[in-house]
């Protein structure tokens, strides 16, 4: 089952925020590092740094919906991004990520049951020719088959 690991605390959180406010534009920046310290960036987090920056939460929320490597729930040990863009499309993409989401037993950005490996679409990795294709962690694979992602997922621990 899925660790529950304990939220960051408003002190956890305050020291992230106040290392980037002498910059301009520091609100990615700021996103950035409370992502990097949590694994995501928590809810309790967004009135936190609306209001450091003098913006409105929704303008936060805006910028964390917009930019797809935000979370707002930590990920799983391993990230797969399988490609949904044309060309992985017409070369088997859809059937591929059919066969990964089922594997793994969850949706779209999804994280398996135990913890181990979350699914997530993204629009292009660039290896149009060698589609459909998918990321591994940091990792690029190309050509992909059901055999490949069952082997991949089955080794993420899936």
């Amino acid at each position: 089952m899925r660790q529950h690991l304990p939220q960051p605390s408003a002190g956890d959180i305050q020291p992230l925020i106040d290392r980037h406010l002498a910059q301009e534009g520091p609100l990615l920046p700021i996103l950035h590092s409370v992502q990097d310290a949590f694994g995501h960036v928590p809810e309790a987090a967004v009135p936190m740094i609306a209001e450091a920056l003098n913006i409105t939460a929704a303008e936060v929320h805006g910028v964390l919906s917009f930019y797809h490597d935000f979370r707002d729930v930590p990920a799983g040990h391993h990230v797969v991004k399988i490609c949904r863009a044309e060309a992985c499309q017409a070369m088997g993409g859809a059937a591929l990520a059919d066969a990964a989401l089922a594997r793994a037993g969850v949706a779209w950005h999804g994280t398996s049951a135990n913890g181990a490996v979350t699914i997530e679409p993204v629009y292009c990795l660039g290896l149009c020719a060698c589609g459909p294709a998918a990321m591994v962690d940091d990792r690029l694979v190309g050509r992909m088959d059901a055999a490949q992602i069952d082997a991949i997922l089955t080794e993420a621990g899936a």
